[in-house]
């Protein structure tokens, strides 16, 4: 069997559907699409959708380790990569791994990935993309962009009402308490994501974006 028996997946669905028109020409130059010649030999590959992502990845000793994620394809247009999941519960913890192309194999219509096992796979580093990385650092840098604001405010307004009496210290007290509250509550939050470790950030993003808007309100409300 040929080990790189992905590499034909991304063209397959438009081969067919154009394979009246064989050949597309752009401005007079530029070739798009395959010859007839070439539909056959695309049609007997393997297609992404049916028969590489979300099948499980087996070791050669007929044991699952994961399951096909999604395929990279390198800027030089060949299939680098698989993305692999191993463990979890619906997607849920899951980790993904990147494995090369080169060593998959294709046995007896099963994906292999040849001497794995889960703990393997499990210990290798995880796979995040690129657009996901900085959104988490920008996600990241925003709640702490806040949390220090609030602290700042917090120490402002405790200035405020030690030298404040009556009514006037009465109302700075509450709203001090209640940014109290606010502010502990998007620190625990922001706790709690940092100790399960940033690779798993989403799973705390709607919490913390709901005690962040908690915090916010708070201090909008807040004695100037």
């Amino acid at each position: 069997m040929k080990r790189n028996f992905l590499f034909a997946v991304l063209s397959i669905a438009t081969a067919l559907i154009q394979a009246g028109p064989a050949l597309a020409q752009v401005a007079g130059s530029t070739s798009l699409g395959v010859a007839v010649s070439e539909i056959s030999e695309i049609a007997n590959g393997w297609s992404a959708k049916k028969s590489i992502l979300g099948k499980p990845v087996y070791n050669d000793a007929s044991q699952k380790i994961g399951t096909v994620q999604d395929l990279i394809i390198s800027p030089d247009k060949k299939l680098s990569y698989l993305i692999i999941g191993a463990g979890g519960f619906i997607g849920i913890d899951r980790h993904d791994v990147a494995i090369p192309a080169a060593q998959i194999q294709n046995k007896d219509g099963k994906i292999v990935l040849a001497g794995a096992t889960k703990d393997v796979v499990m210990a290798m580093p995880r796979f995040e993309y690129a657009n996901d990385t900085q959104r988490r650092d920008e996600f990241v840098a925003s709640v702490q962009k806040d949390i220090v604001k609030a602290r700042e405010k917090l120490a402002a307004m405790e200035k405020k009402g030690a030298a404040a009496t009556g009514d006037a210290k009465t109302k700075i007290d509450q709203e001090l308490a209640n940014l109290k509250q606010e502010t502990k509550a998007a620190e625990d939050k922001f706790a709690e994501m940092n100790r399960a470790g940033l690779a798993r950030w989403k799973e705390f993003e709607s919490d913390m974006r709901q005690a962040i808007a908690r915090l916010r309100k708070s201090l909008s409300e807040a004695i100037a």
